[in-house]
């Protein structure tokens, strides 16, 4: 049986869906806040900062037609005690993403339907979703694009209209002064909003961590990452001048800030609409995330350095091992709640993958240069070096206790480095 896979417009849209969910219908309030109309710059800022990392990920990407993403390129680069970091840093944090991921979608359905806010039912929602999610991906790709692609769809369309139509409600005035001053000026904190914002942005490295899926993934992967980027800064650019065109100051004062700017222009007509595309955007990014986040421990057990187990597939042609870890370990954390201080700062853990595939690029070019990628970074080392910089700065933006906690996963998995290599090393003797 011919083993169904991603179209170039499916990889788009899995990325776009692995990119936009809840932040950007509470992104806006918070940046506002912190930086007035100037979140606009901000906004281009991480828009930049993204784009070089993700033609980072691009170049690394079509080197390679395996699963894995960050874990693939680090050790290809590095060798397989740095591939390994990563790549565990990378199955446990996305693991956590998707376990926040659907305790959001319980909390936001609760919202709309006050009889489900009760913690039991609640955890039964999360108990179905993320089962649920479980069984579409076991029983193969072809159910999970075909889904994928209908639930990509329905969250960007609410956020197209509430574009489209709030464009002709923007007030200029709004937008002056650009830079605050005043009593708000004392808020005014770049750092932390380019912080804030950039968490809007994470999520494009997920496209290459299922290259087995894909058709064609050298040639499609590259071009798919650069592709989703591009329309997606765009579409964040443009709900932000939006929601400032339109709610001006008082968007800093408003928890739902899509929601009510829709109100202002729609009515009640637009907070159902945006409500329920951000039942639709929550839903479709741990559609996501139960896609991707099995394919990462799948390819760390491909290279001998998770128990094999975890490589079995199903007559499906799907890792069902992985998806049922996976799962059963994003529902235990889900229900635990422990797993909200790793979610809110999951930002600062992904620069364990962001710097090092960043790295990668100008390692690979030297070491293996009669195999070039299919798409080549421009201007030499300047963009990856830029990225590697940025980063840096941008990671210590973050208080010490995010980025202790954040990184810490780098120590946790050293013991289970040597543990697997050892049980490696002996099975080849």
């Amino acid at each position: 049986m011919t083993k169904s896979k991603f179209g170039f417009w499916s990889i788009v849209l899995l990325g776009i869906n692995a990119i936009i969910g809840s932040g950007i219908f509470l992104l806006p309030n918070k940046a506002y806040a912190l930086a007035g109309p100037f979140s606009l710059v901000v906004v281009l800022f991480d828009a930049f900062l993204a784009m070089s990392l993700a033609l980072c990920f691009a170049e690394a990407s079509g080197r390679f037609h395996r699963n894995g993403g960050p874990y693939i390129y680090a050790r290809a680069a590095f060798g397989n005690f740095v591939g390994f970091e990563v790549g565990f840093m990378k199955a446990a944090i996305s693991i956590i993403a998707w376990a926040a991921m659907a305790n959001g979608f319980a909390t936001a359905l609760s919202a709309a339907v006050p009889a489900l806010s009760d913690p039991f039912a609640k955890d039964i929602v999360i108990v179905l979703l993320m089962g649920g999610l479980c069984i579409i991906n076991i029983l193969g790709v072809q159910l999970s694009k075909v889904i994928n692609n209908l639930v990509t769809v329905g969250k960007l369309l609410p956020l197209i209209i509430f574009v489209a139509v709030g464009i002709f409600y923007i007030n200029g005035a709004n937008f002056s002064p650009l830079i605050p001053t005043g009593e708000t000026a004392e808020s005014f904190s770049f750092g932390a909003a380019a912080l804030l914002i950039f968490y809007a942005f994470t999520g494009f490295e997920a496209i290459a961590e299922a290259a087995e899926d894909m058709d064609d993934p050298k040639k499609n992967v590259p071009w798919a990452i650069v592709t989703v980027m591009l329309l997606v800064s765009l579409f964040y650019f443009l709900v932000l001048a939006v929601s400032i065109g339109v709610l001006g100051p008082g968007l800093a004062d408003t928890k739902t800030p899509i929601a009510t700017a829709a109100t202002a222009f729609l009515g009640a007509g637009g907070m159902a609409l945006v409500t329920a595309g951000t039942l639709v955007s929550i839903g479709g990014i741990n559609l996501a995330s139960s896609f991707l986040t099995p394919r990462v421990i799948v390819a760390i057990a491909d290279d001998h350095m998770l128990p094999p187990l975890f490589s079995k597939y199903n007559r499906f042609g799907t890792p069902y091992i992985a998806i049922l870890f996976a799962t059963l370990v994003g529902i235990a954390i889900a229900l635990s709640g422990s797993f909200t201080t790793l979610a809110a700062i999951s930002v600062v853990s992904r620069f364990a993958q962001y710097v090092p595939t960043c790295l990668s690029i100008l390692v690979l070019r030297k070491k293996d240069p009669e195999h070039p990628s299919t798409l080549a970074v421009p201007f030499g080392p300047v963009i990856p070096t830029v990225a590697i910089l940025i980063s840096i700065w941008l990671l210590i933006q973050a208080d010490l206790q995010k980025i202790l906690i954040g990184l810490g996963g780098l120590l946790i998995a050293v013991p289970f480095y040597f543990l697997m290599k050892k049980q490696y090393l002996g099975a080849q003797k």
